[in-house]
């Protein structure tokens, strides 16, 4: 249909918009963080809501980075992660008229995004896919100072890249909301669909199971 269509089109606008897309994906922190101006404008929002090509316009180019980097660290793999975007950016257009103009959309665009990522890993179920790159799910950044640091963090990046690595698919994701994305374990619950309890718990024991196998990475 014509918003699908649009979406696609608007997508591919800002995958090609960017030369430098590569470079940031899967690595900025700091677009999981989720603020900056237009999530923030109210008259964008509504903008959004009555599909206004110019408020959908700012809002997708907003959104891009996050979106993108979350989905990137979900799948682990860049081609799935594309086509989890494009999906998202699709479900956006169609669900426009559900965003609450007067709440932050970030919950609302994270659990767009999970539920698309979500879509595609049971769909690989059945048709697998390439595994699952730790590398790009648990990478920590930094700016070290000398050579050891360096070999520090590349030793410390590597423990969590297995860490992230043999967790349930479940778990992994509410490690990475709470932990790169900043979600409470109230906002987590919501997107995932689990009790709050039932959150807390999981998570904790994702800690555990990453710390026994850091423990063990570390023999």
């Amino acid at each position: 249909d014509t918003q699908r269509r649009g979406a696609r089109i608007h997508y591919w606008r800002l995958m090609v918009s960017d030369p430098d897309r590569d470079k940031h994906v899967g690595h900025d922190r700091e677009a999981l963080k989720g603020t900056n101006g237009v999530w923030e404008d109210r008259r964008v929002l509504e903008g959004v809501r009555r599909h206004e090509p110019q408020a959908l316009e700012k809002f997708f180019d907003a959104s891009f980075p996050y979106v993108y980097n979350l989905a990137y660290r979900l799948t682990g793999n860049q081609d799935t992660a594309e086509d989890v975007v494009q999906e998202v950016f699709i479900k956006v257009y169609r669900a426009a008229e559900r965003l609450d103009a007067n709440r932050h959309p970030k919950p609302w665009l994270t659990t767009i995004t999970y539920n698309a990522f979500r879509d595609f890993a049971r769909r690989a179920t059945a048709r697998p896919e390439a595994p699952v790159n730790g590398r790009v799910i648990g990478e920590m950044h930094g700016t070290p100072d000398t050579p050891e640091d360096i070999l520090i963090k590349r030793e410390r990046e590597r423990f969590v890249e297995k860490a992230l690595e043999g967790l349930d698919e479940k778990s992994r994701t509410i490690v990475i909301l709470s932990s790169y994305c900043g979600f409470s374990h109230e906002d987590i619950a919501e997107i995932v669909e689990m009790s709050h309890a039932a959150v807390r718990k999981n998570f904790s024991r994702a800690m555990k199971r990453m710390a026994e196998i850091i423990r063990g990475l570390q023999k």
